[in-house]
């Protein structure tokens, strides 16, 4: 399945969980937090103006992204893959 977000929508892939403090101990997966990091997989074509022009998205496919904890829509993709989909103000910054 391949998804087209519209407008300033971005769909992410997160990264995995730590499964370990920075102490070592391992973490049972009741105990992970949700992750808050991922990688933009797709991309609108950007919020519709006023004008009628779009304003396009800051980001490119294949960034790497920081997002709120409980923000956008969780969606599973053919029953092996999550995904988020988020809008770009729901996007808090880009890893450089």
């Amino acid at each position: 399945m391949k998804l087209n977000p519209l407008d300033d929508r971005v769909v992410v892939e997160p990264l995995s969980a730590e499964e370990t403090t920075a102490g070592g101990i391992v973490l049972p997966d009741a105990a992970k937090e949700k992750p808050q990091r991922g990688k933009v997989i797709a991309i609108g074509p950007g919020r519709l103006l006023d004008s009628g022009e779009r304003c396009p998205v800051a980001l490119a496919i294949g960034d790497e992204v920081l997002f709120a904890k409980y923000g956008g829509t969780d969606i599973e993709i053919e029953k092996k893959r999550e995904v988020k989909i988020l809008r770009e103000s729901d996007i808090l910054a880009k890893v450089v």
